[in-house]
């Protein structure tokens, strides 16, 4: 088996995380790969180090070392090549890891092929002006729309598979993923929503309403955004850097037609792993 390794060496334990996971998988026959920015760092293992989306379309599968983001970072270049994901945690909370740091003696499950894969359900957002699409992004997490002026609310209107919804005077709307459910949605008061029910999740944030709630719609609903003002708002897709949709422009967000997958070593279920994490905030 040969592996692409993407480590985030801002934690403060992913790098002797990752060289014990280095040190498992030489036991274990593997051969993996690292970015070139990682040579210096990781050129004991006798490994190899190229440009990382060569690394990736050359892998079996891909690992993450970090915590969530990390691991979601790592998920948006796999998807590309088609490839599963093993996130390791390296950080506090990591709902998507698959292993924790002091169980990297299961790391022989992978290399034996003992492991399921959880298919997890993905937005598209589209940016369009006028009518002609502009950009496409992909979300595995959530689809964040603001003003950007944070201070003050901004009214959003909000479109059904091409027909009026509602419009919301708020600070921004979430449209999250089952997998993002108890991430930024859930800070903002959405459900916690069980990962192999694909659904799309809307949330507002901040809305100046005594009904406004999440609502949750169905994975081919289309939900197109635009400013209910002559203002410009802004998206970011898991947190990457915002982008600009001028008052005259819109975006739409939908189910995307691939999945993210997620190797599951363990037979932790879905609610075993959520009471164990959110027992760590208590």
């Amino acid at each position: 088996m040969k592996l692409a390794i993407m480590p985030n060496l801002s934690r403060t334990e992913a790098e002797r995380v990752t060289a014990d996971i280095c040190k498992n998988l030489k036991l274990l026959g593997a051969e993996f790969t690292f970015d070139l920015s990682f040579k210096d760092r990781f050129d004991a293992f006798d490994c190899e180090f190229k440009e990382i989306d060569s690394a990736i379309k050359e892998s079996d599968a891909v690992i993450a070392v970090g915590g969530d983001g990390s691991i979601i970072h790592a998920a948006q270049k796999a998807v590309r090549y088609g490839k599963p994901i093993l996130g390791i945690n390296a950080g506090r909370l990591a709902f998507m890891a698959g292993l924790e740091d002091n169980e990297l003696n299961l790391l022989s499950r992978l290399i034996e092929g003992k492991y399921e894969l959880d298919r997890r359900f993905m937005l598209k957002t589209v940016l369009y002006d006028e009518d002609n699409p502009v950009s496409v992004d992909y979300a595995l997490n959530e689809c964040f729309v603001t003003n950007g002026e944070r201070q003050r609310m901004t009214e959003i209107d909000i479109s059904l598979n091409g027909k009026k919804f509602n419009e919301y005077l708020c600070d921004g709307v979430i449209a999250a993923t089952p997998t993002g459910s108890t991430a930024y949605s859930l800070s903002a008061g959405g459900p916690v929503v069980d990962p192999e029910l694909e659904s799309v999740i809307f949330t507002p944030v901040c809305p100046h309403s005594l009904v406004a709630r999440s609502i949750m719609f169905k994975p081919d609903a289309l939900i197109t955004v635009n400013s209910g003002e002559e203002t410009d708002l802004y998206y970011s897709n898991d947190g990457t850097e915002p982008k600009l949709i001028k008052s005259n422009q819109k975006i739409s967000i939908s189910g995307a037609d691939f999945t993210a997958d997620f190797i599951r070593i363990k037979s932790d279920s879905f609610i075993d792993i959520l009471y164990k994490k959110l027992s760590q905030r208590k």
